[in-house]
């Protein structure tokens, strides 16, 4: 399902905002349950917003933080967009895409993934199998499992939209309701054209006490060098496939077409035949997304798209690289872990 372009303009969304604020009202009482405190931290990477921010590269920045301290970090996902629920341990030379979805077989490469629609019971897996620390790049808005450190992310081109909730706007739940569950808030990429509405929500974070960081989405050199000038069209099926084209836009690559779809699209044999056919023709580099090279691979009908496409890394960097470790390093390391620590346990 495509975002409606209205939620990102501002003034808009007036008329769906009684139903806005019916689901929103479920949202917080949902948010508000206690949840089950697991053995080791839980780390929870959330956006305030439908569609993508950078949660998945702020995960994998978490995850190399965490390696870094010598600690065992396990990834735990709900596998949006595949067929089992778990909870399982990704095995990327079983599991596809349409068994698991695509940010898991991502999260895999770096560290040891759970797939789990039910939190709990994934975070004991987690636990049995070596954890030290859970990370998590989706949940947020879900009580069932505890969190010791919520972070929320905000693209600082969309910023919060025209600022009402679902169905009348991209909110996932009150932006207040939100706020008072997490303890960091990181804008990822450049706010000039979003100044207005990001103001507020920083003024409101920081009179709440999180800690505010800002920070980029960084392609790969490598591929970046490999590409040159060489002209591209560029394809993303992912929450924002706009941030992926201003990616581009900001690396200097000249991307001659641009074709967006929905997040976790599933690409038809028809639309990975035009994508090539529309390459071909004008002798254009496809570059896609890694996410979306992830779900194009083993898939029969995407076969040949696959095969021809490029995908490019990227990996978030943040301004206060410094104070963000510090923050991660003093919670997990905090004597009240596990015992009811952290901000949501302290304000309940």
């Amino acid at each position: 399902m495509r975002e409606p372009a209205f939620w990102w303009q501002p003034g808009t969304g007036r008329l769906l905002a009684p139903a806005g604020i019916l689901y929103g009202a479920v949202a917080a009482l949902r948010m508000y349950g206690r949840g089950h405190r697991a053995k080791v931290p839980v780390i929870c990477l959330g956006n305030l917003t439908v569609g993508g921010a950078g949660k998945t590269p702020a995960a994998l920045a978490v995850a190399h933080l965490l390696h870094a301290a010598h600690e065992r970090p396990f990834f735990l996902t709900r596998g949006y967009g595949g067929r089992l629920a778990g909870p399982l341990r990704v095995n990327s030379a079983v599991h596809r895409a349409a068994d698991i979805g695509d940010e898991p077989l991502l999260l895999s490469r770096l560290a040891p993934t759970i797939v789990a629609r039910a939190r709990v019971a994934g975070a004991e897996f987690a636990q049995f199998a070596g954890a030290s620390v859970i990370v998590m790049d989706d949940g947020f808005q879900n009580p069932a499992l505890a969190k010791d450190l919520a972070i929320l992310m905000v693209d600082g081109r969309r910023g919060i939209g025209n600022g009402w909730i679902i169905p009348a706007g991209p909110l996932r739940a009150p932006l207040g309701v939100q706020l008072d569950h997490a303890q960091a808030l990181i804008v990822v990429g450049p706010s000039d054209s979003a100044a207005s509405a990001l103001t507020p929500l920083v003024r409101r974070a920081e009179q709440r006490g999180l800690k505010i960081f800002h920070a980029r989405l960084e392609p790969d050199r490598a591929v970046i060098a490999a590409i040159g000038r060489r002209k591209v069209l560029a394809f993303a099926g992912i929450g924002n496939p706009d941030k992926f084209f201003a990616t581009l836009a900001d690396a200097g690559l000249i991307a001659a077409e641009r074709v967006g779809f929905p997040d976790h699209h599933h690409f038809t044999a028809s639309e990975a035949q035009d994508l090539l056919a529309r390459a071909r023709a004008r002798n254009l580099m496809l570059l896609t997304t890694e996410k979306d090279l992830m779900r194009l691979a083993g898939d029969e009908q995407a076969k040949a798209l696959a095969e021809h496409a490029t995908a490019l890394p990227v990996r978030l960097v943040l301004d206060e690289a410094d104070q963000f470790r510090q923050m991660v390093l003093r919670v997990i390391r905090s004597p009240l872990q596990g015992a009811g620590g952290g901000r949501q346990a302290r304000n309940s």
